[in-house]
């Protein structure tokens, strides 16, 4: 018997993500945003506005990475996923979204332009090996993979040496 988890990522046509995970852009803008308009962060044009199917399963974790755009996060299905943020202050914050509303879990989070940020799932693989949270993230201006970099963990302990621990835990080299 499948599990929920496989008829998702079937059924949505999910790939896997190279941060974790999976995922399936299902929405770009056909509005592109001309290169006058945005910062010099950018180079060339940008979609006004993209959107995708992200699916996370327990056991599994979307390794710390940054994108250059605003990131609006939508829990749609399954176990609260934690947001474990670094600004570029330095400050660490740790949002959950989904689950209960009422315990202070959120049906949505935006993740600021420029931030590193890697996510959990709030499950435990042993006894809940087929959880998972279904998410859609929606970015703007519109994902790009040149605005995508995922963290070198040497760099980014050096960076933030007082978040070493997680960063070992949640970076891919």
């Amino acid at each position: 018997m499948t599990s929920r988890k496989d008829r998702i990522i079937r059924a949505l046509h999910l790939s896997p993500h190279p941060e974790g995970g999976y995922f399936r852009e299902t929405y770009r803008s056909p509005l592109n945003l001309p290169v006058h308009q945005q910062t010099e962060a950018f180079e060339g044009p940008r979609a006004a506005c993209t959107g995708i199917y992200y699916l996370l399963g327990a056991g599994d974790f979307s390794a710390f990475h940054r994108i250059k755009s605003d990131e609006m996060w939508h829990h749609y299905e399954g176990v609260p996923l934690t947001i474990h943020l670094i600004h570029p202050d330095g400050l660490y914050q740790a949002v959950t979204i989904g689950g209960d509303v009422g315990a202070g879990g959120r049906p949505q989070f935006v993740v600021p332009a420029n931030t590193w940020f890697a996510v959990t799932v709030e499950a435990n693989p042993e006894t809940q090996r087929d959880a998972f949270a279904l998410t859609g993230c929606t970015v703007s201006p519109g994902f790009d993979f040149k605005d995508f970099e995922m963290a070198n963990g040497y760099m980014l302990k050096n960076a933030f040496p007082e978040h070493a621990d997680l960063i070992s835990e949640l970076v891919r080299e």
